[in-house]
This record gives C-alpha cells, structure tokens and sequence, in this order.
C-alpha cells in the first residue's frame, strides 16, 4: 500500500472514529458519568477526543490481528510508541472522573 492510499484510509477511519466518539459521547457518556453522580460539563471536547481515540485503538487492535493482507499496515501503527502514549493518556482521560468525583477538563 503506498504511503498516500495509507494517510487516506488513516484520515477517513479518524473521522469515522471522531463522529462515532460524539455520538457516544453525547448519548452515552453523559447518562454514564450522570449514573454515578458526576457532573458532565466543562470541556466535554476532551472527554469526546478520549473516547473516540479509545475506540480507534480498539479498532486498531482487532483489526491489526484479524485482517491478514493488511497486517503490515497496521503492524506499524501498533509498534509506534507516540500511538501507545497517546492511548494511554486517552483512557486516563476516561477513567479520572471517576476517580476526582468530577469532571476536571
């Protein structure tokens, strides 16, 4: 796959994943924080970039060890530190309400 088709499937599937995290973000996230007594406001942009890059990372996952004739392409997304970083800072993003009792963005 040359690298121009690559950045194109990697900014559709960002996109798809930008929509998919407002989506939930918006229907989901806030009953879920509201269930558990926290207050969802303030920069909410943070908490939907969290989730959808959390959901990216999945897709990434599942996709990296199912899909055989793409292997390499996301093998080299897998292997990337900055992608890891990234992942990890997102899912803190996620779980630190729950552990201030708000939301701190």
């Amino acid at each position: 796959m040359t690298q121009t088709k690559k950045d194109i499937v990697l900014s559709i599937e960002l996109v798809v994943f930008l929509v998919i995290g407002f989506i939930l973000t918006y229907h989901f996230m806030g009953p879920f924080y509201a269930a558990f007594d926290i207050p969802f406001m303030g920069n909410i942009w943070v908490n939907w970039l969290g989730l959808s890059y959390t959901l990216f990372v999945l897709y990434s996952l599942l996709s990296g060890l199912l899909i055989g004739k793409l292997r390499t392409f996301f093998k080299e997304r897998l292997t990337s530190k900055v992608f890891w970083l990234v992942s990890i800072g997102s899912i803190v993003i996620l779980i630190v309400p729950f552990i201030n009792g708000e939301n701190p963005f």
